[in-house]
């Protein structure tokens, strides 16, 4: 199953949103050879799309990806120093989310993808988090993240339109699955292998943010036809109790 989306109308998500097909990066300065990015060529969501794209009340944590907004102080437009300081005084959500602060992000202005391996300085493009490393069977058991854009500028949350369960699933046979742990890897090869992976673009201005299951949907940030930077400060939420 593809995400799920809760806004508040269609019309809302449909202003929000647009998909464009990924692609294989090859000798990309400034990304790892094989890393995942979406192209240029995106559309807006089809009302169709949209219908499809909408969490209902059976839709599952595993696959829900909630909007959320939370009023910002009063910031110094080019100050990301204290950004990151406002970041670790925040009560994300007044007190609906876990408040120790998993770490913050700087996203450079006009960037296709945002996150870096730090051991390399190359960014990774499309992937999954690993913080519960949870094998192939219980992946989608998984805890979702709380990100809030600080900006100063907007930002957009990037999510595939295939989970890693579906996109391993493509790949390894059944008793290969039992032992298997969902990587990044897994949907770099499922895409080489020539199956089809859209990738969803959602806006979020300063003081947006989203909760995802950011270990279970591949996805990454963007900066893409953003001139100024922003901050993203991520939560982790709270463990799983099925087990």
């Amino acid at each position: 199953m593809g995400p799920r989306l809760r806004f508040r109308t269609l019309d809302d998500m449909r202003g929000r949103c647009a998909i464009a097909p990924v692609w294989l990066t090859r000798g990309k300065p400034g990304y790892d050879d094989g890393a995942l990015v979406p192209g240029d060529d995106w559309t807006p969501v089809t009302a169709d799309e949209a219908e499809q794209l909408r969490a209902d009340a059976t839709a599952p944590d595993s696959v829900l990806i909630e909007l959320v907004h939370q009023p910002l102080p009063d910031l110094e437009p080019n100050d990301l120093a204290c950004r990151l300081e406002t970041a670790v005084l925040l009560d994300p959500l007044n007190g609906r989310w876990p408040a120790t602060l998993l770490g913050c992000a700087v996203g450079p202005g006009n960037r296709p993808t945002t996150t870096e391996d730090l051991a390399t300085g190359r960014r990774i493009g499309l992937h999954v988090d690993n913080f519960d490393r949870l094998p192939y069977a219980t992946r989608h058991q998984g805890r979702r993240r709380l990100c809030l854009n600080l900006g100063p500028g907007p930002r957009y949350l990037l999510v595939g339109d295939h989970d890693v369960q579906e996109i391993c699933r493509a790949l390894h046979s059944d008793a290969a699955l039992e032992r298997h742990y969902p990587h990044t890897e897994d949907i770099r090869r499922y895409v080489a292998a020539g199956h089809s992976l859209r990738c969803l673009r959602i806006r979020l201005d300063p003081g947006d943010g989203y909760i995802a299951p950011t270990e279970f949907l591949p996805h990454d940030g963007s900066t893409a036809g953003v001139d100024r930077p922003s901050v993203a400060a991520f939560w982790l939420g709270r463990s799983p109790t099925v087990a």
